[in-house]
């Protein structure tokens, strides 16, 4: 594989990279359409694995463009630990405050990477994702819990620490580009004040020899070879949402 100029180089550096072209932009169009449709529907199916409720969905985490610059930061032998949609209606107030992915996730060590793919343009006036460069080399900082509504976290966790003068990058994307970022890097994002939804498929790798603090883990290998077995290998699905599909998907929550 010839890397040759990659966004990825600065990667260990700087804690993200971007922007990585990995789909054309009239098949990226083509997936926000559907699957901010099934949203409209029931949000719940684009949550976490959502990956395992649709085919084309499971085929995508195998894309070769994403895996090439993936593999540049974990190492040949990566599995997909997870997968979920972020979405923003147009002119929404919802946001995502300042955090770090890795606080309730229980990895050993932490060396995951995130693969944020936008699927409609991703910029400052649809609310993109804003990171701290370098901060994933700070280690863990205190969070705290949050009730705002609007916070589009699961449980609205925040970091206690004013952000705002350190120059925030913003991570710009076309339809169809992608960007990586570390675990622990500090990232928040902006409400959507465009008048088109911002929509974003997220994938978490991780390399196969790292463990999860979880009961019950499971993980897709996606290249190479997994040689640990930490983590269970959940099914493909051969339909969008059947009956089969939402049981095995519901193993793995």
């Amino acid at each position: 594989m010839n890397h040759g100029a990659s966004p990825v180089t600065d990667f260990s550096k700087n804690g993200f990279a971007f922007p990585i072209d990995v789909l054309p932009k009239d098949e990226a169009s083509t997936l926000r359409k559907k699957f901010y449709g099934i949203y409209l529907q029931d949000k719940n199916l684009l949550g976490h694995n959502c990956h395992l409720l649709f085919p084309e969905l499971y085929d995508l985490i195998f894309n070769e463009k994403i895996l090439d610059a993936v593999e540049q930061v974990t190492g040949p032998d990566i599995m997909l630990w997870a997968s979920s949609f972020f979405i923003k209606k147009p002119t929404s107030s919802d946001f995502v405050s300042w955090h770090q992915d890795q606080t309730y996730w229980g990895f050993e060590p932490d060396d995951v990477v995130t693969a944020w793919l936008a699927l409609s343009a991703s910029n400052a006036l649809s609310g993109c994702m804003k990171v701290i460069r370098g901060s994933h080399l700070e280690g863990q900082l205190e969070h705290c819990p949050t009730n705002d509504p609007q916070n589009m976290l699961s449980v609205g966790q925040t970091i206690q620490a004013d952000f705002s003068q350190l120059d925030p990058v913003e991570i710009i994307l076309e339809p169809g580009q992608m960007s990586l970022h570390h675990i622990g890097i500090v990232h928040s994002s902006a409400p959507n004040s465009s008048t088109q939804e911002r929509v974003g498929f997220v994938m978490r790798y991780i390399p196969t020899r790292i463990k999860q603090n979880h009961p019950k883990p499971y993980a897709t290998l996606v290249r190479g070879e997994d040689h640990f077995n930490h983590f269970k290998q959940p099914v493909r699905p051969r339909f969008d949402y059947g009956e089969t599909e939402l049981f095995n998907w519901k193993q793995t929550l």
